[in-house]
């Protein structure tokens, strides 16, 4: 595949990102409620700089949740649309593995310990392990209150907006350290590198299929759900 889109407006952040042959372009903000007016204009930007046009798009991927209920529809809603138009595969990230490629990247760490604020005095929290491709969650992924995390150990990072709402919960309880220089949010670079190891072994699914995650609710419907409502 020549040609991923990948989006995320999952938290404050909002990003798209590009590849175009070999290339990887994107735009990144953070600007909390612009997500709706800003994403399509990035992603327009990006198809223009990269001089292709939207049917020259082989595959979408998107950041799908946990996170905030109306930016991860926003997301979700875009990629659905962008796919069903022309019968192409989407891949949906979880943005907590997105956090912590992005940590990765940006940091070299290769065990990071993910916790979003989720508000109502809770966390979404996720585990994962990185070298190469994938990152590995370690047990699940979960939305629950910060005292209730099982302990991990000082080799952990620490990771997502839940560090800078519940550091003196958190950092006790789990063991994981706070480090200067980890960026909190998503980035779609990493949202893509996720999807395109997705895609290319063939977990891709059709746009109907590409749903979020909320985790605290079950409030993601189908599009063939929401038609026959």
């Amino acid at each position: 595949m020549k040609n991923i889109v990948a989006l995320d407006t999952s938290t404050e952040a909002c990003s798209v990102a590009l590849q175009c042959g070999d290339q990887s372009i994107f735009r990144y903000t953070v600007e909390p409620r612009i997500h709706a007016k800003a994403l399509l204009p990035m992603l327009n930007e990006l198809i223009a700089e990269a001089g292709i046009t939207p049917k020259q798009l082989d595959a979408v991927t998107f950041a799908r949740g946990p996170g905030a209920f109306t930016g991860v529809r926003i997301a979700t809603a875009a990629a659905q649309a962008i796919a069903l138009g022309a019968d192409l595969p989407v891949a949906p990230v979880s943005t907590l593995a997105a956090i912590a490629t992005r940590c990765h990247r940006e940091t070299g760490e290769s065990k990071v310990a993910v916790a979003i604020d989720a508000r109502m005095g809770e966390v979404y929290w996720g585990a994962y392990q990185l070298s190469n491709g994938l990152p590995e969650l370690i047990g699940e992924e979960s939305v629950c209150a910060p005292e209730s995390l099982v302990k991990l150990d000082g080799s952990w990072c620490a990771a997502g907006t839940g560090w800078q709402t519940y550091a003196e919960t958190l950092e006790p309880i789990t063991g994981a350290v706070v480090k200067e220089g980890v960026d909190p949010f998503p980035h779609a670079l990493d949202v893509l590198s996720i999807g395109k190891i997705l895609l290319e072994r063939g977990d891709g699914v059709p746009a109907g299929q590409a749903l979020p995650v909320y985790l605290r609710d079950n409030v993601a419907l189908t599009i063939e759900q929401r038609a026959a409502r």
